[in-house]
């Protein structure tokens, strides 16, 4: 299995400007998205640093009508509790933490198949049914943000680097997901089940095409720390690699 950090998973938008600690990257195609329009510190910040970050990011946002804030850390480093009590009892973030986990497709459990479910690459004759199923499930972040996710899937299927899945339930869409081709490593991005289709198996035959699509890469994707998933990857044979802390301000006032 190839050795993956960080550095392997896809990030939208374009670095812009670059400090001394830190990388700022910016989407102006879609401004709405804290995935592509944050900054990325390359060493764990002070606290007067993270101070001097968050002003120029704010300055920043204000002039491109943005309303979050979001702060990315170094892989693998821990705050000190002087920076964490800071970020949150006195600038008052969120802190998360994502997981990277990697998988050699061929370590991937060996599933049954089952008649009800359906695993298709989308392509002409099914793009529509993606896009919808995106639609709705990027509607919990507003309408704004889900038409502008829209023009994303569409440009996204027509490059090769990426490929999209849709997994069908009795005829009916039930859950999707992007993978991101790289040289050596596949990402899973965005898997997805619909509540009412989950715990049947979906999300692992979903997967199990990307194994059997490309043998001969690592498979990588990005767990949310907290969420329950990460325990159904584990139990796949996934392998954890790192950890990384975010912070987010979803509203700020100028």
């Amino acid at each position: 299995m190839e050795k993956v950090s960080y550095r392997n998973i896809h990030k939208e938008g374009k670095q812009i400007t670059e400090s001394t600690n830190w990388i700022h990257v910016h989407n102006a195609e879609m401004l709405l998205q804290y995935d592509s329009n944050y900054i990325q510190f390359k060493a764990m910040p002070t606290i007067m640093e993270f101070d001097l970050a968050e002003e120029y990011l704010k300055a920043f946002h204000q002039k491109t009508g943005q309303k979050h804030l979001k702060f990315i850390f170094p892989e693998n480093q821990k705050f000190t509790k002087e920076l964490l009590e800071h970020i949150v009892s006195k600038r008052y973030y969120d802190v998360g933490l994502t997981e990277l986990y990697a998988i050699d497709p061929n370590e991937f459990p060996v599933l049954s198949h089952i008649e009800d479910i359906l695993i298709q690459k989308v392509a002409e004759d099914n793009f529509e049914d993606y896009l919808q199923l995106e639609y709705n499930q990027d509607l919990e972040y507003g309408i704004d943000y889900a038409k502008g996710k829209t023009e994303v899937y569409r440009k996204n299927f027509k490059d090769p680097h990426f490929l999209q899945i849709i997994a069908y339930y009795n005829g009916k869409g039930a859950g999707a997901l992007e993978v991101i081709i790289a040289d050596k490593t596949v990402e899973i991005d965005g898997i997805f089940v619909i509540e009412e289709y989950q715990r049947k198996g979906i999300a692992a035959r979903m997967q199990k095409m990307v194994m059997d699509l490309f043998p001969n890469k690592t498979i990588i994707l990005l767990a949310d720390g907290e969420d329950t998933p990460r325990e159904m990857y584990k139990k796949q044979n996934y392998q954890k690699q790192g950890f990384q802390y975010e912070a987010l301000k979803e509203k700020f006032d100028f």
